[in-house]
């Protein structure tokens, strides 16, 4: 006689119906269960302002030399920049205070030029250079020289001048006639009329006396006539639109500041609204 021995499994129909389930949890009944807890998910408004709030600036709190958190690279970089550039600022403010400071930028300034300061020129009177000899005929040259041509420079003047280009090697005589045409150019010396064309400026003071008056050809011109010196004498002509005062025959004038004009190889002077007509005989001048 043989017995056979065999062992079964007790399953449960909840756990049969499990396993029939596909291991999805199962009711008393045999149906599945189904978990009926709402899953929360962020709304697009929500997500839209975390944004917002992740990248403003007042909520940047960490500020290390690693990334900042919840900034762009273009927002950091400017944060690193404006700190750097207060770091600079106040860098300067500390230096700005120290002691010295004003003296050693000086100083580095004239090291690195490489220059010194120039030292004054020595002025001296070059008529101390002179030999008595040669004093006393620059003297006497630069009298004559006063004399011929007044309203410009001063006798001194004139005679620095003279002994200066003696000074340098020139002949008294060149001497004389180079410092008399300097002279001439002058502003404000009265030229002889004879020496008006060969003046190398455009505009001279002439003085004489109005020796002969016509009638204008052109109502554009006020008066035209001559007027005359112990040199020689020229045409004159006083413009309309000059507003000058009007001259008469036989008065000594004193044309300051008139232009000179060509004409078939003749110079005659224009008075125009620049120029100034003077009486020296009355003391005063009249000008429009």
């Amino acid at each position: 006689m043989s017995s056979n021995s065999s062992s079964s499994k007790v399953v449960t129909v909840d756990e049969q119906a499990f396993e029939k389930a596909g291991g999805q949890a199962v009711d008393e009944d045999g149906f599945p269960v189904v978990d009926e807890t709402p899953e929360f998910e962020a709304a697009v408004e929500q997500e839209t302002q975390a944004k917002v709030d992740a990248n403003h600036p007042d909520g940047i709190a960490d500020t290390s030399t690693e990334r900042i958190h919840g900034v762009t690279l273009e927002q950091e970089e400017r944060i690193r920049a404006r700190e750097a550039e207060l770091e600079r600022i106040s860098a300067q403010a500390e230096l700005g205070t120290q002691d010295g400071r004003e003296q050693r930028t000086r100083e580095v300034v004239s090291e690195q030029c490489g220059r010194d300061e120039p030292a004054p020129a020595e002025r001296t009177d070059p008529r101390e250079k002179l030999t008595q000899e040669e004093l006393a005929e620059v003297n006497e040259q630069a009298m004559r020289i006063s004399d011929e041509v007044q309203g410009g420079w001063s006798r001194a003047v004139v005679a620095k001048q003279l002994a200066e280009k003696v000074q340098r090697g020139r002949d008294v005589t060149k001497a004389v006639l180079e410092t008399l045409e300097e002279l001439k150019a002058a502003p404000g010396a009265i030229v002889p009329i004879t020496d008006v064309p060969d003046v190398p400026v455009g505009e001279v003071t002439v003085e004489g006396t109005v020796s002969e008056l016509w009638d204008p050809s052109s109502p554009a011109i006020a008066q035209v006539g001559l007027i005359e010196d112990e040199s020689g004498r020229t045409k004159f002509t006083i413009w309309e639109k000059s507003k000058k005062t009007v001259v008469r025959e036989g008065q000594t004038v004193r044309f300051r500041a008139v232009k000179k004009n060509w004409y078939q190889g003749r110079c005659s002077l224009a008075i125009t609204g620049w120029s100034r007509i003077e009486f020296p005989e009355r003391g005063r001048w009249w000008e429009e």
